[in-house]
Protein backbone atom coordinates (compact mmCIF):
# COMPACT_ATOMS: atom_id res chain seq x y z
CA UNK A 1 0.00 0.00 0.00
CA UNK A 2 1.49 3.43 -0.91
CA UNK A 3 2.39 5.69 1.94
CA UNK A 4 0.35 8.88 2.41
CA UNK A 5 2.17 12.15 2.08
CA UNK A 6 1.38 14.30 5.08
CA UNK A 7 2.06 17.58 3.29
CA UNK A 8 -0.22 16.66 0.37
CA UNK A 9 -3.00 15.61 2.73
CA UNK A 10 -2.79 18.95 4.51
CA UNK A 11 -3.10 20.84 1.21
CA UNK A 12 -6.23 18.83 0.27
CA UNK A 13 -7.83 19.63 3.61
CA UNK A 14 -7.30 23.34 3.03
CA UNK A 15 -9.21 23.39 -0.28
CA UNK A 16 -12.69 24.95 0.11
CA UNK A 17 -15.62 22.58 -0.29
CA UNK A 18 -18.12 23.93 -2.88
CA UNK A 19 -21.60 24.70 -1.63
CA UNK A 20 -23.16 23.15 -4.71
CA UNK A 21 -22.43 20.55 -7.33
CA UNK A 22 -22.96 21.13 -11.02
CA UNK A 23 -23.97 18.37 -13.42
CA UNK A 24 -24.83 18.72 -17.07
CA UNK A 25 -26.80 16.39 -19.31
CA UNK A 26 -26.96 16.98 -23.03
CA UNK A 27 -30.09 15.82 -24.79
CA UNK A 28 -31.42 16.09 -28.30
CA UNK A 29 -34.02 18.76 -29.02
CA UNK A 30 -35.99 17.96 -32.14
CA UNK A 31 -37.20 20.94 -34.17
CA UNK A 32 -39.74 20.40 -36.95
CA UNK A 33 -41.01 23.11 -39.30
CA UNK A 34 -44.19 23.12 -41.35
CA UNK A 35 -45.17 25.79 -43.87
CA UNK A 36 -48.86 26.54 -44.45
CA UNK A 37 -48.39 28.68 -47.54
CA UNK A 38 -51.64 28.24 -49.44
CA UNK A 39 -55.35 27.87 -48.90
CA UNK A 40 -56.17 25.33 -46.20
CA UNK A 41 -57.56 22.26 -47.93
CA UNK A 42 -59.09 18.99 -46.78
CA UNK A 43 -57.75 17.40 -43.60
CA UNK A 44 -56.28 14.45 -45.50
CA UNK A 45 -53.50 16.73 -46.76
CA UNK A 46 -52.28 17.44 -43.21
CA UNK A 47 -51.83 13.94 -41.81
CA UNK A 48 -48.04 14.36 -41.51
CA UNK A 49 -48.52 17.55 -39.48
CA UNK A 50 -51.26 16.03 -37.34
CA UNK A 51 -49.24 12.87 -36.67
CA UNK A 52 -46.18 14.91 -35.74
CA UNK A 53 -48.18 16.99 -33.26
CA UNK A 54 -49.77 13.91 -31.71
CA UNK A 55 -46.52 11.93 -31.31
CA UNK A 56 -44.15 14.77 -30.36
CA UNK A 57 -42.36 14.77 -27.02
CA UNK A 58 -42.26 17.56 -24.47
CA UNK A 59 -38.70 18.41 -25.58
CA UNK A 60 -39.75 18.87 -29.23
CA UNK A 61 -40.42 22.24 -30.86
CA UNK A 62 -42.85 22.43 -33.79
CA UNK A 63 -42.82 25.58 -35.92
CA UNK A 64 -45.87 26.47 -38.03
CA UNK A 65 -45.03 29.15 -40.59
CA UNK A 66 -48.26 30.82 -41.75
CA UNK A 67 -49.01 32.64 -44.98
CA UNK A 68 -52.54 31.59 -45.84
CA UNK A 69 -55.88 33.12 -46.89
CA UNK A 70 -57.70 30.55 -44.76
CA UNK A 71 -59.87 27.77 -46.06
CA UNK A 72 -61.40 24.53 -44.83
CA UNK A 73 -62.93 24.99 -41.37
CA UNK A 74 -62.90 21.28 -40.46
CA UNK A 75 -59.23 20.83 -41.34
CA UNK A 76 -58.23 24.02 -39.55
CA UNK A 77 -60.10 23.01 -36.43
CA UNK A 78 -58.44 19.59 -36.45
CA UNK A 79 -55.03 21.28 -36.64
CA UNK A 80 -55.97 23.54 -33.71
CA UNK A 81 -57.17 20.60 -31.61
CA UNK A 82 -53.93 18.72 -32.29
CA UNK A 83 -51.86 21.77 -31.36
CA UNK A 84 -53.76 21.94 -28.06
CA UNK A 85 -53.25 18.22 -27.40
CA UNK A 86 -49.57 18.14 -28.41
CA UNK A 87 -46.86 17.73 -25.79
CA UNK A 88 -44.50 19.74 -27.99
CA UNK A 89 -43.94 23.46 -27.71
CA UNK A 90 -45.76 24.79 -30.78
CA UNK A 91 -44.60 28.11 -32.22
CA UNK A 92 -46.91 29.77 -34.75
CA UNK A 93 -45.13 32.31 -36.94
CA UNK A 94 -47.05 34.94 -38.90
CA UNK A 95 -44.89 35.52 -41.98
CA UNK A 96 -47.25 37.54 -44.19
CA UNK A 97 -50.99 37.02 -43.80
CA UNK A 98 -53.28 34.67 -41.92
CA UNK A 99 -56.92 35.22 -42.73
CA UNK A 100 -60.05 33.46 -41.50
CA UNK A 101 -59.12 29.95 -40.30
CA UNK A 102 -55.44 30.84 -40.69
CA UNK A 103 -55.86 33.54 -38.04
CA UNK A 104 -57.36 31.01 -35.62
CA UNK A 105 -54.47 28.59 -36.17
CA UNK A 106 -52.06 31.42 -35.41
CA UNK A 107 -53.77 32.13 -32.08
CA UNK A 108 -53.65 28.44 -31.11
CA UNK A 109 -49.86 28.35 -30.73
CA UNK A 110 -48.03 28.13 -27.41
CA UNK A 111 -45.77 30.92 -28.63
CA UNK A 112 -46.79 33.52 -31.23
CA UNK A 113 -44.22 35.24 -33.45
CA UNK A 114 -45.10 38.19 -35.69
CA UNK A 115 -42.97 39.67 -38.45
CA UNK A 116 -43.02 43.41 -39.10
CA UNK A 117 -45.37 43.65 -42.09
CA UNK A 118 -48.15 41.13 -41.55
CA UNK A 119 -51.94 40.94 -41.30
CA UNK A 120 -54.59 38.96 -39.50
CA UNK A 121 -58.21 38.96 -40.60
CA UNK A 122 -61.22 37.54 -38.75
CA UNK A 123 -64.68 37.12 -40.28
CA UNK A 124 -67.79 34.98 -40.22
CA UNK A 125 -67.78 31.62 -41.96
CA UNK A 126 -69.02 30.88 -45.49
CA UNK A 127 -70.79 27.71 -46.58
CA UNK A 128 -72.98 26.17 -49.25
CA UNK A 129 -76.15 24.25 -48.36
CA UNK A 130 -77.96 21.37 -50.01
CA UNK A 131 -81.05 19.43 -49.04
CA UNK A 132 -84.63 20.25 -48.15
CA UNK A 133 -85.52 23.59 -46.61
CA UNK A 134 -85.94 22.23 -43.09
CA UNK A 135 -82.61 20.44 -43.36
CA UNK A 136 -80.88 23.63 -44.48
CA UNK A 137 -82.41 25.56 -41.60
CA UNK A 138 -81.22 22.94 -39.12
CA UNK A 139 -77.75 22.99 -40.65
CA UNK A 140 -77.53 26.78 -40.48
CA UNK A 141 -78.52 26.78 -36.80
CA UNK A 142 -76.09 24.01 -35.86
CA UNK A 143 -73.19 25.46 -37.87
CA UNK A 144 -73.75 28.93 -36.44
CA UNK A 145 -73.62 27.65 -32.85
CA UNK A 146 -70.56 25.53 -33.61
CA UNK A 147 -68.70 28.41 -35.25
CA UNK A 148 -69.50 30.81 -32.41
CA UNK A 149 -68.27 28.30 -29.82
CA UNK A 150 -65.00 27.79 -31.70
CA UNK A 151 -64.45 31.54 -32.12
CA UNK A 152 -65.03 32.32 -28.45
CA UNK A 153 -62.85 29.39 -27.36
CA UNK A 154 -59.88 30.15 -29.65
CA UNK A 155 -59.95 33.93 -30.05
CA UNK A 156 -60.45 35.14 -26.49
CA UNK A 157 -58.79 37.06 -24.90
CA UNK A 158 -57.04 38.25 -28.09
CA UNK A 159 -60.42 39.46 -29.40
CA UNK A 160 -62.97 41.00 -27.08
CA UNK A 161 -66.53 39.73 -26.71
CA UNK A 162 -67.74 42.91 -28.38
CA UNK A 163 -65.47 42.26 -31.37
CA UNK A 164 -66.62 38.65 -31.58
CA UNK A 165 -70.24 39.81 -31.58
CA UNK A 166 -69.45 42.14 -34.47
CA UNK A 167 -67.80 39.31 -36.40
CA UNK A 168 -70.81 37.05 -35.86
CA UNK A 169 -73.00 39.84 -37.25
CA UNK A 170 -70.93 39.95 -40.44
CA UNK A 171 -68.15 42.46 -39.79
CA UNK A 172 -64.53 41.77 -40.83
CA UNK A 173 -61.76 42.74 -38.41
CA UNK A 174 -58.29 43.46 -39.79
CA UNK A 175 -55.15 43.77 -37.68
CA UNK A 176 -51.62 44.66 -38.73
CA UNK A 177 -48.36 43.73 -37.00
CA UNK A 178 -48.42 46.73 -34.65
CA UNK A 179 -52.00 45.97 -33.55
CA UNK A 180 -51.20 42.29 -33.07
CA UNK A 181 -48.07 42.90 -31.02
CA UNK A 182 -49.83 45.48 -28.85
CA UNK A 183 -52.57 43.01 -28.00
CA UNK A 184 -50.13 40.17 -27.30
CA UNK A 185 -48.03 42.41 -25.04
CA UNK A 186 -51.12 43.50 -23.11
CA UNK A 187 -52.21 39.89 -22.60
CA UNK A 188 -48.71 38.90 -21.47
CA UNK A 189 -48.86 41.64 -18.83
CA UNK A 190 -52.24 40.36 -17.63
CA UNK A 191 -54.09 43.36 -19.05
CA UNK A 192 -57.04 43.34 -21.48
CA UNK A 193 -55.93 42.96 -25.09
CA UNK A 194 -57.69 46.18 -26.05
CA UNK A 195 -57.78 49.31 -23.88
CA UNK A 196 -61.34 50.35 -23.15
CA UNK A 197 -62.43 53.51 -24.94
CA UNK A 198 -63.03 56.61 -22.85
CA UNK A 199 -66.71 57.61 -22.54
CA UNK A 200 -67.81 59.96 -25.25
CA UNK A 201 -64.81 59.26 -27.45
CA UNK A 202 -65.62 58.45 -31.03
CA UNK A 203 -64.59 54.99 -32.17
CA UNK A 204 -62.33 54.92 -35.21
CA UNK A 205 -61.21 52.01 -37.33
CA UNK A 206 -57.72 52.06 -35.85
CA UNK A 207 -59.02 51.99 -32.26
CA UNK A 208 -61.50 49.22 -32.91
CA UNK A 209 -58.67 47.18 -34.38
CA UNK A 210 -56.62 47.26 -31.23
Amino acid sequence: MPRRNAETDDDDDDKPVPLYRQYETQGTVRQISFYLSDEIGAAIHYTDLLYTLRTANSTDIVYLHLNTPGGNFDAGLQIINNITASQAHVVTILEARAYSMGALIFLAGDELVVHDTCQLMFHNYSSALIGKGNEQQAQVAASGKWFEKVMRHVCRPFLTDEELDRILKGEDIWLDSDNIRRRLNNIQKGAPAVTARKPGKKSGAAESNG
